[in-house]
């Protein structure tokens, strides 16, 4: 799986996480464990696009620090 599979494959849990969300919601329910799955799921989402992000605009210091 690419890495861009991966994470279109996370916003689409992401969103249908945040749609069970908003269903406990209307519902008065309590929604604390699809917010946990959430947050994990940005985090995972952040952690790959952050990496990306660095070594876009720091391709130099990233080769050297690897070495």
């Amino acid at each position: 799986m690419s890495q861009s599979q991966y994470l279109k494959m996370l916003e689409m849990e992401i969103q249908r996480i945040n749609r069970q969300i908003d269903l406990k919601i209307l519902a008065g329910e309590s929604y604390s464990k699809e917010a946990r799955d959430h947050r994990l799921l940005l985090r995972k989402v952040r952690y790959h696009t952050r990496r990306n992000f660095f070594q876009k605009f720091f391709p130099t210091l990233t080769s050297v620090l690897s070495v």
